[in-house]
């Protein structure tokens, strides 16, 4: 992989839809979802909001966790950018703290001069498609929980490659 020469400092974009959309879905209450009252009226559903992918295979399936991610002081150094090849994973934060979503389209080898950077605003949430390159979670204010939705496989599932990218001095901020 080229590494630059210089180090590399990525802008900070609003995250929207339709910008996000070759990495995955943006997950929010927005008008544009498909919606309906339930539980008598006193809530609103906001449907079907994110195509969670836990991929084929034996003993295969959907995992909800909560991650707790400590804040990162700005500008920061990327360390590592990680895909899962076999399924999306989804990250909501639990609180209405923004966090920093950090992606690359998906490609056998990652590719330094598409990383991007989003801004994530309180309320949204994001779900990467099967193979996008990303950062692990960046939490900003404070430590965040976050709701997390990926996939379970049995021991010694293939669902994690890992890139350091320390030596490409990219920074966010």
């Amino acid at each position: 992989m080229a590494h630059p020469a210089d180090p590399t400092h990525l802008p900070i974009e609003d995250l929207d839809a339709h910008s996000f959309a070759p990495y995955g879905e943006v997950i929010e209450a927005r008008e544009t979802a498909r919606q309906f009252a339930i539980n008598q009226g006193f809530a609103t559903r906001f449907h079907d909001l994110a195509q969670v992918d836990a991929g084929p295979g034996e003993g295969v399936r959907v995992l909800v966790s909560i991650f707790r991610a400590l804040p990162r002081a700005l500008p920061m150094q990327l360390q590592v950018m990680e895909r899962h090849p076999l399924g999306s994973q989804a990250f909501v934060a639990m609180a209405e703290l923004p966090f920093l979503v950090v992606v690359a389209e998906p490609a056998a080898q990652l590719q330094p001069a598409q990383i991007r950077c989003f801004l994530a605003r309180p309320g949204q949430g994001v779900n990467y498609a099967r193979g996008v390159w990303h950062h692990p979670l960046i939490a900003l204010e404070r430590p965040c929980d976050f709701l997390v939705i990926d996939r379970g496989g049995p021991p010694g599932d293939p669902n994690l490659d890992e890139v350091d990218v320390c030596a490409w001095k990219l920074w966010a901020g």
